[in-house]
């Protein structure tokens, strides 16, 4: 038995832990300590996805899941044919308070680092571009995706616009054309914005 102590993180980190650790350890139980109620629905709900069991024991205002790894390793394999593209067009994730709409963007980005599959692009447009260009809180969650093969593209036109073309820091600079072909030839296009 193996207990991976996840107290005081926030979201999506004691997910992700929690993950790896079902993907890296030979333990036949895994129990993920986590101190609040929506840490403890995420990783019920991942354990849940993986079919494996689970108990839930509460103490100290705790919540001990005790995973038990009945299908031995767990591995996500990418499936051929479903390459992904994601456009993001904003450098905040969804309307209302811009400062959550960072923090929110942010925890997408490194969501997707520890993600499978990674998707296979990744474009920026308008003030998406933001996000990969010098200054971004975001640009080590960028290289880690490029370094696990995603493709960055930030467009031309816009860094022109927001005087940022010189301060790309990741990715290349593509044009729309390129955009649209990368849409069309992508198995799923997610918008993020």
């Amino acid at each position: 038995m193996r207990e991976i102590d996840l107290r005081g993180l926030k979201c999506p980190e004691p997910v992700i832990r929690t993950k790896k650790a079902l993907e890296d350890l030979d333990d036949d139980i895994i129990v993920s300590i986590v101190d609040n109620v929506t840490a403890k629905e995420n990783v019920i709900r991942l354990v849940s996805n993986l079919n494996l069991k689970y108990e839930i024991e509460e103490k100290d205002n705790c919540f001990y899941i005790s995973i038990e790894k009945t299908n031995g390793n767990i591995k996500v394999v990418e499936a051929e044919g479903n390459e992904i593209a994601i456009v993001i067009t904003n450098d905040k994730l969804g309307a209302g308070n811009d400062e959550l709409g960072k923090v929110l963007m942010k925890s997408y980005l490194y969501a997707l680092t520890e993600s499978y599959p990674m998707p296979k692009v990744i474009m920026f447009l308008n003030a998406g571009v933001k996000l990969t260009t010098e200054g971004s809180d975001v640009l080590d969650n960028l290289e880690k995706l490029v370094d696990g093969g995603t493709e960055i593209i930030s467009c031309g036109t816009c860094l022109d616009f927001y005087g940022l073309k010189e301060k790309l820091k990741v990715g290349i600079i593509g044009n729309m054309y390129t955009i649209v072909e990368k849409m069309n030839s992508a198995g799923k296009v997610i918008n993020i914005g």
